[in-house]
């Protein structure tokens, strides 16, 4: 499997592989805390707290929904039976 196809995979819904928004958004969040995470540590670049706590924020809500997605019934289901 190449790069771009496992990327592929890991952002798109599981239900239908649409590319999913909130797996871009969060892929992309976690990707610039941990670019400034990096930043911080080898070239001593500070992140104001604000920004890194806010980034944080949005990383763990769209974890959270994601796995969320997982374990909800599905609302398209016939609940009558």
């Amino acid at each position: 499997m190449d790069i771009l196809a496992g990327l592929k995979s890991m952002i798109s819904d599981s239900n239908n592989g649409s590319i999913s928004s909130k797996r871009v958004i969060t892929f992309l969040a976690t990707f610039l805390v941990s670019l400034a995470f990096l930043l911080n540590m080898f070239l001593k670049l500070t992140v104001e707290q604000y920004m890194y706590d806010s980034m944080m924020m949005i990383v763990i809500a769209g974890l959270g929904t994601t796995v969320v997605e997982k374990f909800a019934p599905k609302a398209n289901k016939n609940l009558d039976g």
